[in-house]
């Protein structure tokens, strides 16, 4: 019988690790993001770029966008740690790959990996067999929202220092929680250190989505509310904005796709572009 403590990544997890790394053998160089280790940490099976999931060319926005986000949330953590924040919590890490792939800046800070505890348990053991190890600043911080475990009180007790200012991430989350949740979350994390920031992804509501997108969109809300996770939440850019002000940031700014398109994508061969339903949220205490 498997063991239930060690569970497999969850589906989400696992695809955007696989189209992380489809974008590196699929797209004209240079990549957006090199990131391969999701791919050896997924091991996959053979033929796994055949699957309906990773069409090539369907998925190419839904690419664009999984590698915009990593790469301005790398660029956002490489220079607060060149300004002297020391922590780093990732909300929902998944297969994050961060610290294996970027040692020379994971190896100055204290690094927070927050998820289920199948999960992470799986994620610990794959880095083992495969040579990765776990560095010293890594944290895992196993979480079981199912059984209402309080993340912040796990974050604490890990080693997390509230006094301190701190970077924190959260991609691909919000929108599977409920307004009230993403609002107390919020809340919590506007009380951190002066200096502490914020970046958040959302989604746009479907009537503020590129026309040519919808389609694939609502293929996608099919297909999670089949899976058991229907997308809940969806916000405007001036909602969001206004919503970490309210709940006590400082600063509020929001990344449009258009924005990572012109920093990452310019001039690119092959006319690749990240999807215009997915923004950034980037908030300051």
């Amino acid at each position: 019988m498997p063991d239930k403590a060690i569970a497999a990544p969850d589906s989400t997890a696992v695809r955007v690790a696989l189209w992380r790394a489809m974008h590196v053998e699929v797209d004209a160089p240079p990549p957006v993001l090199d990131d391969r280790v999701g791919l050896q940490l997924a091991a996959p099976e053979e033929g796994w770029r055949r699957r309906g999931d990773m069409d090539e060319h369907r998925t190419r926005n839904f690419r664009a966008s999984i590698v915009a986000r990593a790469r301005f949330i790398e660029n956002l953590v490489v220079e607060q740690a060149g300004r002297g924040v020391g922590q780093y919590v990732i909300l929902g890490a998944g297969l994050d790959s961060f610290a294996q792939r970027r040692p020379e800046i994971a190896s100055s800070l204290r690094i927070f990996e927050i998820d289920q505890p199948g999960t992470q348990a799986w994620k610990r053991q794959r880095l083992i067999e495969l040579g990765f190890g776990i560095p010293n600043g890594l944290r895992f911080v196993p979480v079981d929202f199912e059984a209402g475990e309080s993340w912040w009180e796990r974050l604490v007790a890990a080693g997390f220092d509230p006094a301190r200012p701190a970077v924190v991430v959260s991609t691909g989350v919000s929108l599977y929680l409920t307004r009230e949740a993403n609002a107390a979350t919020l809340r919590q994390l506007a009380a951190l250190a002066s200096g502490s920031t914020l970046a958040m992804t959302y989604l746009l509501p479907m009537e503020l989505a590129d026309p040519e997108e919808r389609p694939g969109r609502e293929m996608a809300e099919a297909g999670a509310r089949a899976s058991g996770t229907p997308f809940i939440s969806m916000f405007a850019p001036e909602e969001m904005r206004d919503l970490a002000r309210n709940v006590g940031f400082r600063e509020a700014r929001t990344i449009s796709a258009a924005e990572l398109a012109e920093r990452y994508f310019a001039g690119r061969p092959d006319g690749l572009r990240p999807s215009k339903s997915e923004e950034i949220l980037v908030a300051t205490t």
